[in-house]
């Protein structure tokens, strides 16, 4: 089974609790006081939100690749409240994005590659793997 063939939300989960066990990818300290975005008013109430998004990340980069920091954090953006104007998009916070993707490519789980015009970040055979074992381990409950 790829990662095409199970539930989105099932493989992130899985992929997240495999990340935690990844030495390179830790919650910094700054990051339980950060909001994800502009258009966000309060920081994320889930104490693992780093390693979902890392995983989450994980998963766009091998569907997407070559992907760029500005693209992902278009994937990421919220439509923010201001007022009773109609709401407007807001990026997501280009400092997580970074270091997110900083800390993937340290444990070697993509890298940057050009392929042609585009270039970005890429899976690399162990981030598939990683990705690959997470769905297995859904297909077979």
């Amino acid at each position: 089974m790829s990662i095409y063939d199970v539930d989105t939300n099932e493989l992130i989960e899985k992929t997240a609790e495999a990340l935690k066990k990844i030495e390179a990818i830790k919650l910094p300290k700054w990051a339980i006081f950060v909001k994800t975005s502009a258009g966000k008013e309060r920081p994320p109430e889930r104490q693992d939100w780093w390693y979902m998004r890392a995983a989450s990340m994980l998963r766009t980069v091998m569907m997407k690749g070559p992907i760029g920091i500005s693209k992902l954090r278009s994937n990421y953006q919220v439509k923010g409240n201001v007022g009773h104007k109609p709401e407007r998009a807001y990026k997501a916070s280009g400092k997580v994005t970074r270091v997110i993707i900083q800390q993937l490519e340290k444990a070697e789980l993509i890298k940057f590659a050009e392929k042609g015009q585009h270039k970005g970040r890429i899976i690399t055979p162990k981030g598939k793997s990683l990705l690959d074992k997470a769905s297995k381990e859904i297909t077979k409950k």
